[in-house]
């Protein structure tokens, strides 16, 4: 069980669980559910476990209830754009098999390779796509899912456009398991690009200074289809690691990518991170050549977990006060004396600073708790949020009250109680 109890968030507590679960199919699921509701026992469901907050951590006496098993692809509807999945299906997986009928699965969290549908559907994830393709949530049509009272419940639709009733899919989507045990998720798909993206790549001396480019990109009215920062700390690190040679382009970069065909598009993202002070720039229709540079940017948090404990920031601000926000977090490091290295979905200003600490260091360790809880306390300050898509789970609680309020909280916890009145989901977790 112990490979179970535990996501990636390595700073979050885990709980000792007194059994694990498999299920095959939403009828097992069903009957595990009815059981541990019976006997008020606390079920915490997990997919691939690569969470980030601590949201699919076991808890005391709790049954763990494992859907990476639930793997299958039930059906993908070419005509009407959309699939149907179980909860265990691997996001790359997906679009692997929606491309050969020239559909597309946009959602690509820097996990796609490992994590699953369900778990980006319980934390809403995002990913280097969103700036413009948006989240997971805008890609779920329906779902099926397992009551407090142990039913199976349809939600939602398959239809385009449908507004009867509450909308009970998106409340499920960023509820973190605390709601009930998702088996089913029926996606809607957009069709293959049909033109090869081209990949605009800025060089900066600083993170504000990358952050201008940021903020320039984003008054232009250009809207690329990913906008990645990744810094110096995160370009050595892949490099030690890969040995890519990627730490001679500059110590921070910007990386867009035009999807749409257009050369002026591309044209007027490259001006714009030259006016906003780029070192040099360039931009190339090399698919290799663009993959080679993504990767880096998705390898960034496992090669930074190879020099230590990683503490994984995921706040979300104004994309005009990514300047701003990039400045406090520097200067958030100075004053805390810890290492952070940044990557940022920066079209979208979901910024991710990893506070890296030596393993044993308690009083490194201590630091970075602080400078974790600055960062969030900022974000909040600066109009924006804890979390863009890693979820609050256990690391954000205290964040998500700052940010929310009382009153807010308060209706949050109203829906719990009224979903699972017994609080055998998840709990201590999120509110």
């Amino acid at each position: 069980m112990a490979a179970y109890s535990r996501d990636q968030a390595a700073w979050a507590a885990a709980g000792r669980p007194v059994a694990l679960v498999k299920p095959e199919d939403a009828e097992q699921v069903r009957a595990v559910v009815a059981v541990c509701a019976e006997h008020r026992v606390p079920v915490v469901t997990r997919g691939a476990g690569t969470g980030l907050s601590g949201g699919a951590n076991a808890v005391d006496g709790c049954v763990l209830l494992a859907l990476d098993g639930m793997d299958r692809i039930l059906e993908i509807d070419a005509d009407e754009q959309l699939a149907v999945v179980q909860p265990g299906v691997v996001n790359d997986h997906l679009r692997a098999a929606v491309a050969e009928h020239g559909l597309w699965y946009p959602p690509d969290p820097a996990s796609s390779p490992w994590s699953t549908i369900g778990g980006n559907v319980a934390t809403n994830a995002g990913g280097v796509c969103c700036v413009k393709y948006g989240v997971t949530r805008d890609y779920v049509l329906g779902l099926r899912v397992v009551t407090a009272a142990g039913d199976l419940v349809t939600l939602g639709r398959r239809t385009r456009k449908g507004v009867a009733g509450y909308d009970l899919t998106g409340l499920f989507v960023g509820s973190e398991g605390t709601l009930g045990v998702i088996t089913e998720i029926t996606v809607r798909l957009l069709p293959l690009p049909a033109k090869p993206p081209q990949t605009v790549v800025g060089a900066y001396d600083s993170l504000v200074a990358a952050g201008q480019g940021v903020a320039a990109a984003s008054a232009s009215g250009i809207t690329p289809a990913a906008l990645e920062l990744v810094d110096r700390y995160c370009l050595r690190a892949v490099d030690d690691w890969k040995n890519m040679g990627l730490t001679d382009l500059g110590d921070v970069l910007l990386l867009g990518r035009i999807d749409t065909g257009n050369e002026r598009e591309a044209e007027a993202l490259q001006d714009c991170f030259d006016r906003a002070g780029a070192t040099w720039s360039t931009r190339s229709t090399d698919a290799e050549e663009a993959e080679a540079l993504f990767s880096a940017r998705r390898l960034a948090y496992p090669a930074l977990e190879r020099l230590g404990p990683v503490l994984t920031e995921d706040v979300c601000v104004p994309r005009g006060l990514v300047p701003e926000m990039l400045g406090r977090i520097e200067a958030h490091a100075k004053a805390h004396d810890v290492h952070i290295a940044n990557i940022a979905h920066a079209g979208d200003g979901n910024l991710h600073p990893l506070i890296v600490v030596q393993a044993g260091d308690d009083e490194a360790r201590a630091r970075a708790q602080q400078a974790f809880e600055a960062i969030l306390d900022d974000a909040i300050a600066l109009g924006g949020t804890v979390t863009g898509e890693h979820g609050v789970g256990l690391l954000k609680k205290r964040g998500l009250a700052a940010e929310l309020g009382e009153d807010v909280i308060a209706l949050n916890r109203a829906i719990k109680a009224a979903l699972d009145p017994h609080g055998i989901f998840n709990p201590g977790k999120v509110i």
